[in-house]
Parts: C-alpha cells; structure tokens; sequence
C-alpha cells in the first residue's frame, strides 16, 4: 500500500471508494459523482493499492479571512472525507492516513482537526480511539412525506414534499421518536 497526495488521475477510484465505503453507514445516500475542489489549503490523500485508491482522508484549512472550522480562536482544519473501501477496512488504512494527515496538518501550522460524523456505526468510536474528543452535537433528520403532512404545507400547490432532511438543535428529541431515520450528529476535535 501506497499513501501519496490525490492526483485528478484518482478521481474515478476515489469516488468508488467513498461511494463503497458509505454503503453500509448512515451515509449511505450522501452520494457525489465528482470527487470535490476546495477553495482554500488542504491535504488530499489518497492509500493506492494494485493502482486502485483503498482510502481516502480531505482536510481543507481555516484561513485568516474565513473559518470552516468551530474554533474562532485557533487555525484548524476540517475533516470532510476519511473512508477505507470495504475490502480494505480494519487492516490498519485510516489509522495510517490519519497518521499521515496528522503531520502533514502540523507541518501547515494547524492547531486541530475537526470532523463531524453519526452516532450509528464505527465511525465515532474510531475517532475517541484516535485521541478525539466530542465537543458538539445535534440531529439529523430525514423526515418522509408522512413525517411531513401536518408540518409542511407550501404555497404552490404544485409543489408536493416528499422527503426533507433537517438538523434539529433543541433539547426535545422525543418528539421525533416516530421518525425512522434519525441520528445524533457529533464534533470531534484532536488537538495537534
């Protein structure tokens, strides 16, 4: 296994990745065709395997003029993508990215990273392994048109709600207990 900066050459690989790697966590439908482009600094990492990409991990930086990160005060860098194809996981790959990343975030003059993921699932288990620790969360919701018809009512009658996906910040989750598809969104930060 190779860990080396993402080349466009990677885009189709990287995308099967990614794609693969969701299928069986709660984000399963947050599909992209396209690998995405970042407006500010990152690392884009890639482990290659028999010419085939088997992880991935994107962290795009804080600038002086815009923060993507929650720390107002520190320059940190935003986790957007860290995933291990199916065939791969469990062998060691993500821990070997983060690894990477980590000094690559470090050398760029980060004071933390910063992800965001789902409560269902190995994924925030795996960053309080890695010396993450939870700083925030709130809900996601995907509500159906069930969920929907006494709450949603537009204007345009020829416009018809199927599906909605919201974050719910209140204290009050019990109230959506009737909702299948919820789950606990949750900050991790790792200090550098």
């Amino acid at each position: 296994m190779e860990i080396r900066n993402y080349q466009y050459q990677d885009e189709q690989s990287w995308v099967r990745c990614r794609v693969l790697s969701f299928l069986d966590t709660p984000y399963y439908d947050d599909v992209h065709r396209e690998k995405e482009k970042y407006d500010h600094p990152s690392i884009e990492l890639v482990a290659v395997e028999n010419k085939e990409v088997i992880g991935l991990i994107d962290i795009e930086f804080d600038t002086d003029d815009e923060k993507i990160c929650s720390i107002e005060s520190q320059k940190g860098g935003m986790i957007w993508h860290l995933a291990v194809h199916p065939d791969y996981q469990n062998r060691g790959v993500g821990q070997k990215l983060m690894e990477e990343a980590d000094e690559l975030a470090g050398k760029a003059g980060l004071d933390y990273l910063e992800a965001w993921t789902r409560d269902q699932g190995n994924s925030a288990s795996w960053f309080e392994r890695n010396d993450y620790t939870l700083e925030d969360e709130y809900y996601h919701l995907y509500l159906t048109d069930e969920d929907m018809s006494h709450n949603v009512e537009p204007e345009d009658d020829t416009l018809i709600p199927m599906y909605m996906f919201a974050h719910y910040t209140g204290d009050n989750i019990e109230q959506f207990e009737d909702i299948d598809r919820k789950y606990k969104c949750m900050c991790y930060i790792k200090t550098l």
